[in-house]
Parts: structure tokens; C-alpha cells; sequence
């Protein structure tokens, strides 16, 4: 065997290591390698990537992102990628990742998103911002100059898939307005904190059970306080949410005698999603809104 044997060997069962932990892998096909931090995410980036781009997301189908754990395979492919889409501040572990792997090629959708404060802390951001389509259409447009930098010999086509996107979600808005332009109760009672911009947007205020995080728990004390809240406003439903446990949620529902009813935060997709996409699943939160907040 000769001196150099040894190195083609393991430079041989290194790709081969690559390939199978599902890393971003060959580039033969000319596409951008981009990996997201979730749904929302990865979403948009194809969108706007159209055929230009290959994108997968870190966070699998069906799980909860906030508590997302990177396993070793996802840490190779951060530093594999051409270009990881996160928010910083809404997945520790992706954070983490993107400041020892990715430094020069993370992005942050926050920097375009537009992010406004907590209800419950004026000095917290809260991510959610997904949940206002004309703030996700001003992510895809940032995204597509982003995807132009690494790509410029396509640029016209980044800008014209954000366009169409745009267009998308400007009509969606729109829906979405009329839909909830007139609702007898303005109340809207959640889970967790997901949904301020979906309230700011379309003239709800919210009322989340638990923090940003669903895991955030509320006390006996916070618990009995906003089923005064429900029965004094005249709120009719309580709205659980896919992904998150619906116990404390259902238990508020209990405790004031209202219904409940399905609210999607659209972190992520799965079986239980009310649609096939982002799309999809606003017009079916806006159908779910307008029964439970008695919109005409």
C-alpha cells in the first residue's frame, strides 16, 4: 500500500459518513444547500429557492421546536450548508450551532421580521412573527437578496419567486381581514403567547395561558385569573393548539364553561395540521377564529 493509501481510505469512509447522516451532501446538481430552523422556515425558503434551492428542516414533522435537540447529523449539517435560515432567540440548541458551525452563514428571519415585544415582558421579543403573512412576505423578500449573495447568476429568479409569494400572502391578509373584520368577542384566549402578531394584525387582543414558551406553565393563581378574565369579557372559547398539550388550556375552558376549539401556531405540520401548507392552515385558523370569536 502506498504512503497516501491510509488518507484515501479515510477521506473515502468520511463521505461516506456524510452521506448517510443526511448532511447537505453533494452539490452535482448546482443547488444551494439551505437548512431551517422549522416549519415557517423552510416554508418560505422553498418558496423562494423554488428548483435553485435544496432545503430540509431541523426540525422533524410533528415535533415541538422550541425544545428542539440537535442530534450529531444536524450539527454536520449546519456546518455543511450553505446557508442556515434561524430565528435567533426561538431554538436555543440551532443558536448554539449556528454560532460554533455557521458563522458566516446563518440568518437571522428576525433581522427582517419586524419583531415586536411580549404582552407579559416589554423587554422580551416575541418570534411568532409568522403569524402576520405581510411580516413573513418581508422575510421573503430579505431572504431572496440573501439567496442572491450566494447566488447571483439567479438573482432575477429569487426576486421574482418572493414577488409571487408576496402576492400570495397579500391575498391571504386580506382574507384573513375580512373574515375577522367583524367580531363580537376581541378576546382571544390561547394556549401559550403565539399569536400577538396574528391579534395586532387583525384587531384581537391575546391572552396566553402559558409564556412564549408552552412549557412555561401558569400557576393555580394565573390560572383562576384568566377564567375571571374569560367569564367577564364574554369569551366563548378557548383555543388549544396542535403540537401542545391541551390539558391547562381545556382545564381554563372547564373552569369558565366555555367551548374550546383547535388553534394552529403553524410551528410545525402535522397529521393534525388543518392543511397541506402555511396557507392552508392560516385560512383554516381564520375559519376556526371567526366560529369561536363570533365574527359575521
Amino acid at each position: 500500500m502506498s504512503v497516501n493509501a491510509p488518507r484515501l481510505v479515510a477521506g473515502a469512509a468520511a463521505a461516506l459518513l456524510l452521506a448517510g447522516c443526511g448532511t447537505a451532501g453533494a452539490r452535482d446538481d448546482g443547488r444551494l444547500q439551505v437548512v431551517a430552523g422549522f416549519y415557517p422556515l423552510e416554508w418560505a425558503t422553498a418558496r423562494v429557492g423554488g428548483d435553485l434551492v435544496e432545503v430540509t428542516s431541523l426540525t422533524p414533522p410533528g415535533a415541538e421546536p422550541h425544545d428542539l435537540e440537535l442530534a450529531p447529523r444536524d450539527v454536520g449539517a449546519i456546518a455543511d450548508a450553505d446557508l442556515l435560515v434561524h430565528l435567533e432567540g426561538f431554538q436555543p440548541a440551532i443558536d448554539a450551532a449556528a454560532a460554533n458551525e455557521a458563522a458566516d452563514s446563518a440568518w437571522d428571519a428576525g433581522s427582517a421580521a419586524d419583531l415586536i415585544p411580549t404582552a407579559a415582558d416589554d423587554e422580551a421579543l416575541d418570534p411568532h412573527f409568522w403569524l402576520d403573512p405581510t411580516r413573513l412576505a418581508a422575510v421573503a423578500d430579505a431572504l431572496a437578496d440573501r439567496l442572491a449573495e450566494l447566488d447571483p447568476d439567479n438573482a432575477a429568479t429569487y426576486e421574482e419567486n418572493a414577488t409571487d409569494l408576496r402576492a400570495d400572502l397579500e391575498a391571504l391578509d386580506g382574507e384573513i381581514d375580512e373574515t375577522l373584520a367583524d367580531c363580537r368577542v376581541n378576546t382571544l384566549v390561547t394556549s401559550h403567547e403565539a399569536f400577538g402578531y396574528l391579534g395586532e394584525r387583525y384587531g384581537l387582543e391575546v391572552v396566553g395561558i402559558s409564556g412564549i414558551s408552552p412549557s412555561q406553565e401558569p400557576d393555580p393563581a394565573a390560572l383562576a385569573r384568566i377564567a375571571d378574565l374569560v367569564e367577564q369579557r364574554g369569551v366563548t372559547t378557548v383555543y388549544t393548539e396542535t403540537l401542545v398539550d391541551p390539558a391547562v388550556a381545556a382545564t381554563v375552558a372547564d373552569e369558565a364553561g366555555v367551548a374550546t376549539a383547535v388553534l394552529d401556531p403553524l410551528e410545525g405540520l402535522s397529521d393534525a395540521s388543518a392543511g397541506d401548507d402555511y396557507l392552508d392552515v392560516m385560512r383554516a385558523n381564520a375559519d376556526t377564529l371567526r366560529e369561536g370569536q363570533s365574527c359575521s
